[in-house]
């Protein structure tokens, strides 16, 4: 209701006031059409006669909206003064205002002391509480609410379940699911969205989608939720396709659901789902938003796309601080670390997340000479250092195996107050690890104890795995399973410990772990298992995994190869190569690598010379010096002296001391005195320190 209407109906209802009441009213009322609600109020106060109720609640209601908590005090004394037991319905827009306010002692004290309580009194106070955060204490009043038997309707049930989204109450969250259909309110779409968005929270995917699903018309509300929570958990192909069927569905989205649909293709790098978006929120005229500008930009700079991104930058109104941030950041990210540095220079104000942005791109890139001197530029420019900014320049001294360096960073992180960050904790444990000082990586971990999780037990294992000490691993592997479940990277850099030490039993046990406790075998976890079967003398496992996957990459055939060889498998190899090119995989260097070693074993002469010449002829593979190594030990194994001198005399370089220490040895063996004295002469040129002496 306006000031206006309302004074009308005051004015036309001439029973309900006295003149001196008639004429502070009207005062009242021009005041309050002119702005001024606190003259207003203090009038009221000072008046020594009863208002009527509506001029009460109106000004409640404004006291509310522009958070007036000493007017709402002067109100609430002067209606209870003259008016002692005032309606429920008064007291509760004096509960709202005092919420509004953040005065929740007073909403309490108030709502203690009504003599009479309405449903309405109970929604007052509950949603105070929800809407000030204190979630707990709404969820206890309505657990009191329903003990006292007052039936809740739509606007308790939307307040606490607001309320079990913020602590994640999944149980309490269920129960009121139940009431909510006890009650008949199931088909309520603001409800239904609530317990979309309380699941959605809690994580329960499959719950919070079924409840999504039975939303008979959901609103543009209902869909945001449902994209958000979606993309929160990770799951930003379930959030794209969600916005897809929202628009199939003739939809409108809200800006932020349009934002939220294009943070997720920039996570998983939809570029093509990315652009039809752009083309829809175009024809929907929404692209003169500012916050779909930036997220525009955003995307397409994430996506690789730069040529786009600049484009959306030219726009006017789009040279802001977030898009030229996301511009760095792609450039950074692409590689083209030079540009983003002049995109850096060029910005007329940065902050935190574009320092970050660009220390991001030297990082990933390995630039760490760089980086140290852009960390060096950021400490003298800027005091805005975030956790992100400490991890990163972890990474940093990491990369440069500068731990005296990590230690200064980490006085400074706990100065600064950063060392309970989970984030900043596990780059410390890293940066100790990746240089070595693997006591103050034990004494960080113990420290980190607090707070430590699947990705801290991971560094501290890796750790001690990349230095060569797999039997620590192992035995780290063992503790971590009494606090957290390990990721599948864990099993990765634990199968390669077992691999370095020859420990087929763990490995079996591991694998035995894997299985029984549903892990995903994914195609890195199975060239993992088959690496450590092979140098485990275990040929016939490795074999075994390696058919349970369905497609192999690259990779894993390598893997498989290297491992026949390993074992002496070299007709095994031949067969699996066969396959590989069944399989229309291209091999690579590393696979000739391990064909021509399976000829070397199985004495396969002009098999390996037809797969030598095969590399450039057939696959375009350049041979590279491993490969002639290969060639020549096999000529010369085999004592095909005269292949051999042709080989070595028509290579496309010099050969190598250790190519002639090979051909030298060959021809010692097979009494070739000719190669032999050239090969001897070859290496005194080479290496006059050691003589050496050709005897057939």
């Amino acid at each position: 209701m306006n000031t206006t209407s309302l004074l009308n109906r005051l004015l036309h209802n001439p029973s309900t006031l006295t003149p001196k009441t008639k004429a502070l009213t009207t005062t009242i009322l021009t005041h309050i059409t002119a702005g001024r609600l606190s003259k207003a109020v203090s009038i009221l106060f000072a008046a020594p006669v009863p208002f009527p109720f509506p001029l009460y609640t109106h000004l409640f209601q404004l006291c509310a909206s522009n958070r007036a908590i000493v007017e709402t005090r002067k109100l609430e004394s002067h209606l209870v003064t003259f008016c002692p037991t005032p309606p429920p319905f008064l007291l509760n827009r004096a509960i709202e205002s005092y919420g509004k306010c953040g005065c929740l002692v007073d909403a309490r004290e108030l709502f203690d002391e009504m003599p009479d309580r309405d449903g309405g009194s109970w929604n007052a106070m509950i949603t105070a509480y929800a809407k000030s955060g204190r979630a707990e204490e709404a969820l206890d009043l309505f657990l009191v609410m329903n003990k006292s038997g007052v039936c809740p309707n739509e606007i308790t049930f939307a307040s606490v379940l607001g309320c079990c989204g913020l602590v994640l109450g999944l149980l309490v969250a269920r129960q009121l699911h139940g009431l909510i259909v006890k009650f008949g309110l199931s088909g309520n779409v603001i409800l239904g969205s609530s317990l979309v968005d309380v699941y959605g929270k809690c994580h329960v995917m499959s719950d919070m989608r079924r409840m999504f699903d039975d939303i008979e018309s959901p609103n543009a509300v209902s869909w945001n939720v449902i994209v958000r929570r979606y993309l929160e958990v990770g799951d930003e192909t379930e959030a794209v396709f969600m916005f897809a069927e929202m628009i199939r569905e003739n939809a409108k989205p809200l800006t932020f659901t349009v934002s939220n649909a294009l943070i997720a293709c920039s996570s998983i790098s939809a570029l093509k789902e990315g652009s039809q978006i752009h083309a829809y929120s175009i024809k929907m005229n929404m692209v003169k938003d500012e916050v779909v500008l930036n997220s525009f930009t955003d995307m397409y700079a994430k996506c690789g796309d730069l040529e786009s991104a600049n484009k959306i930058f030219d726009m006017p109104n789009s040279k802001n601080l977030i898009n030229r941030t996301s511009l760095v950041s792609g450039y950074a990210m692409k590689g083209r670390t030079s540009e983003a540095r002049e995109l850096f220079n060029e910005m007329p104000e940065r902050n935190i997340i574009s320092w970050n942005a660009m220390l991001v791109g030297y990082t990933r890139f390995l630039q760490w000479e760089e980086a140290l001197d852009f960390v060096l530029l950021m400490c003298r420019e800027t005091r805005e250092i975030d956790h992100v900014s400490i991890g990163l320049i972890l990474n940093v001294c990491a990369g440069l195996s500068d731990v005296e360096l990590g230690k200064q960073v980490h006085g400074f992180a706990y100065r600064r107050h950063f060392y309970s960050n989970l984030f900043v904790g596990n780059a410390l444990l890293d940066m100790y690890g990746k240089c070595g000082n693997l006591r103050s990586a034990q004494l960080w971990f113990f420290e980190m104890s607090h707070l430590r999780d699947k990705v801290s037990w991971n560094a501290l294992l890796t750790s001690y795995a990349r230095h060569g000490l797999s039997e620590e691993a192992m035995m780290i592997f063992w503790k971590m399973l009494g606090e957290t479940r390990p990721s599948k990277f864990t099993f990765g850099t634990l199968l390669a410990a077992c691999a370095n030490i020859f420990a087929l039993e763990p490995g079996k046990q591991i694998h035995g772990f894997m299985i029984r406790n549903n892990y995903e075998m994914d195609i890195v976890v199975r060239g993992a298992l088959v690496d450590m079967y092979s140098k485990c003398r275990s040929i016939d496992y490795a074999l075994m995994v390696f058919k349970q996957e369905s497609t192999h990459d690259g990779i894993l055939w390598n893997s498989m190869l290297l491992g026949c060889c390993h074992n002496g498998r070299g007709e095994t190899v031949i067969e699996l190569f066969g396959l590989m090119e069944k399989e229309g995989i291209k091999p690579d260097h590393i696979t000739f690598q391990a064909i021509l070693q399976a000829c070397i074993y199985g004495g396969y002469v002009e098999l390996g010379r037809e797969y030598f010449d095969a590399m450039s002829d057939k696959y375009c593979i350049i041979p590279r010096l491993e490969h002639y190594d290969r060639m020549i030990e096999l000529y010369g194994r085999y004592g095909f002296m005269d292949e051999l001198e042709d080989f070595v005399k028509k290579m496309p370089f010099d050969p190598t001391v250790q190519m002639l220490t090979s051909v030298f040895d060959a021809c010692r063996e097979h009494r070739n005195s000719r190669l032999g004295e050239w090969a001897t002469n070859r290496l005194n040129e080479l290496n006059p320190s050691v003589s050496f002496r050709f005897e057939p």
